[in-house]
């Protein structure tokens, strides 16, 4: 009896070992990627990749060096880091004005072809924000748009003093970005925001990390994402199942343009079907045929720069 004794304990304590392991594996390997030092942080290469796919960007940001237009900013967050982001001011002295946030492993500069539909086709101030860990920003883990909500809201702040006190304000995020975009509109927000147009985000943390361990290792939920989120929880504060975009905008109030790709496996069509049913109108939603993961301003340059303009011409003048 004792000797079965002896075999469990060890038998139970080597399966918890596997699945701490395993969920410490998961935690870096989703929050910690190689790209973030490959992609986010290689400011020079991110110019170089959006020339090719968007040569009409060369003119407008070589104008901007040149006349000193582009510029940078930092902010300390509330953990005590230094943040970045870039920022333009319109052509024309005005109060509209576009918070624009990046995805997963992408950074402010990734974010331009977006800054040049506000600013150079619609006449709006731009910052876009470098998140926690992307960029120019200090940090050496992603936080999935949870934590990063809490940043966004003081760069909003941020762009309403750099801008002027009467700014009138979207928030544009792509992906992780629009995850963020939907985590900052159910918090208490200024009365200078009036909208918000989030670009294939996910409905949770949770969800999208589900679909990531079935589709790349083939596995379940149970037990190893459990022990992934407890895990994130102890070491950074928050959980998967909290980071929920779902509920955030459950609590939203202000005007919502939902964009998803109907062929995106990424973050799948399917999240943005909640999404948008939970949202207290007013709201609009554009699925965009034959698009995949947030490509749909890529693909459809012309019609996405007009129903953006559509509708955020309806609650910002």
């Amino acid at each position: 009896m004792k000797r079965l004794i002896k075999y469990t304990l060890i038998t139970l304590l080597v399966i918890a070992a596997l699945l701490v392991g395993g969920g410490f594996y998961m935690l870096n390997y989703a929050l910690k990627p190689e790209g973030l030092e490959t992609r986010s942080r290689q400011i020079s290469d991110t110019y170089a990749y959006l020339y090719e796919d968007y040569m009409e960007l060369y003119s407008w940001i070589d104008s901007l060096r040149t006349t000193k237009a582009l510029r940078d900013t930092v902010i300390q967050s509330h953990r005590g880091e230094s943040l970045h982001a870039l920022y333009v001011r319109a052509a024309q002295p005005t109060g509209r004005t576009a918070v624009i946030v990046h995805g997963y492993t992408d950074n402010a500069v990734r974010m331009l072809p977006i800054g040049h539909l506000y600013s150079h086709h619609l006449g709006y101030n731009i910052l876009l924000p470098d998140l926690h860990a992307h960029g120019l920003s200090e940090g050496d883990a992603v936080q999935m748009g949870w934590l990063d909500r809490l940043d966004v809201l003081q760069w909003m702040d941020t762009a309403n003093e750099l801008f002027g006190d009467s700014t009138r304000m979207v928030v544009h995020g792509i992906s992780m970005g629009a995850a963020t975009t939907m985590m900052v509109s159910g918090e208490e927000l200024p009365p200078y925001v009036k909208c918000f147009v989030e670009d294939c985000g996910y409905t949770s943390v949770w969800d999208e990390f589900k679909g990531e361990l079935k589709n790349q290792f083939g596995l379940p939920a149970f037990p190893l994402l459990d022990v992934a989120s407890w895990l994130c929880k102890l070491k950074y504060g928050w959980s998967f199942r909290e980071a929920s975009a779902l509920e955030q905008v459950k609590k939203c109030t202000l005007p919502m343009f939902f964009i998803h790709g109907d062929a995106d496996d990424f973050v799948p069509t399917w999240m943005v079907h909640p999404l948008y049913e939970a949202k207290p109108e007013p709201k609009e939603l554009w699925l965009v045929p034959g698009a995949a993961h947030a490509v749909s301003y890529k693909e459809n340059k012309a019609e996405y720069t007009r129903r953006v303009q559509d509708f955020v011409s309806k609650y910002i003048r």
